[in-house]
């Protein structure tokens, strides 16, 4: 579907779309844009790459003319620009709406206004029942692009979701830093032990997108399934691995963490469709005859269970040992 196609990624410089970008460019698609506000990711990527398929547009998703501009002849859209730390979120919450919300807003009119077959936003599992302002925001990105799905004509362009968990060793993540503390001879530092998260490789995530790309519907929400481990387990194993004898230390949940993190909620599982390695959640189009969002009750929604890092496949010990050797970032360490 991408042969000839041009692919326009926000947040191309990031480790997602890094990985986006990485595996587009071993099909026969014609034109990649990376489309960012770092210069210098974007040079240290033209640097790295050398290659004439991938182009570089700097701009800001909060400004529709820079995105607008970047839209014209794209095919497809990835869009993974995003304010994703929690504290900076928690302590600058309107500069997370001004990227996370009004950006998407502005990425999905400029994806329409251009003729793009089909847009994927990204999103993240603290979406489901956010209890942060990153979490927050990005719920509400949520909203705003299955609200326009709504409202896009047929045969116009597709505007699809995808949600995912904690991706293993991406920036910022918590196995960097614990490979980093063996290193350095420092405890590994473990905010609660029985806490849990899903654990995703970039490539699940990448094949989620791929998935998204090829089978979604307008106002698609797409989840891929993902085993889980406690952090407690996670240090533990990495330090197996390295044959470390650092400590753990336990330093208590900070704010705004979850003891779980959700990837479906208990009202979107009642609708999930499971195909497989992943969920599609169709998108809520009743109309605006409000009778029916207080009217019509759901009979068996108490049986229903979210889906969550509590109640997902758990990893063993071994399981997870095999699964930190799989990635990259643990070889390139060990």
């Amino acid at each position: 579907m991408f042969k000839d196609k041009t692919l326009l990624i926000t947040g191309g410089t990031g480790s997602f779309g890094n990985a986006v970008l990485n595996r587009f460019l071993e099909t026969d698609i014609k034109e990649i844009r990376i489309f960012s506000r770092d210069e210098k990711k974007q040079d240290d990527m033209r640097n790295q790459l050398k290659n004439p398929k991938v182009k570089f547009y700097i701009g800001d998703v909060r400004q529709y003319e820079s995105i607008d501009k970047a839209m014209r002849g794209v095919d497809y859209v990835f869009h993974a620009a995003a304010l994703k730390q929690v504290p900076s979120c928690e302590f600058f919450p309107i500069e997370a709406a001004k990227t996370n919300v009004f950006g998407t807003q502005n990425t999905i009119d400029a994806a329409v206004a251009n003729g793009v077959e089909k847009i994927i936003c990204l999103s993240t599992d603290k979406a489901a029942y956010p209890i942060n302002a990153m979490g927050i925001s990005k719920a509400l990105m949520e909203k705003v692009a299955v609200a326009a799905s709504r409202n896009i004509p047929e045969n116009k362009t597709t505007v699809c979701l995808t949600r995912y968990g904690n991706v293993m060793a991406s920036r910022g993540s918590v196995i960097p830093l614990f490979v980093k503390q063996i290193k350095e001879g420092l405890p590994l530092t473990v905010t609660d032990p029985t806490m849990t998260r899903f654990l995703m490789s970039l490539e699940d995530a990448v094949d989620l997108v791929l998935f998204a790309f090829e089978h979604g519907n307008q106002g698609d929400l797409f989840v891929n399934k993902a085993p889980a481990s406690t952090i407690g387990d996670l240090a533990e194993a990495i330090r197996q691995l390295f044959e470390a004898e650092n400590d753990i230390k336990v330093i208590g949940t900070r704010h705004g963490e979850k003891l779980y993190e959700t990837l479906c909620t208990r009202e979107e599982m009642q609708k999930a469709v499971d195909m497989g390695e992943f969920y599609r959640i169709p998108a809520d189009n009743r109309d605006l005859n409000y009778s029916r969002y207080f009217s019509e009750g759901e009979v068996d929604m108490s049986k229903i269970e979210d889906y969550h890092s509590h109640n997902t496949k758990r990893l063993n010990m071994e399981e997870l040992k095999k699964t930190l050797t799989d990635l990259e970032f643990i070889q390139e360490q060990l």
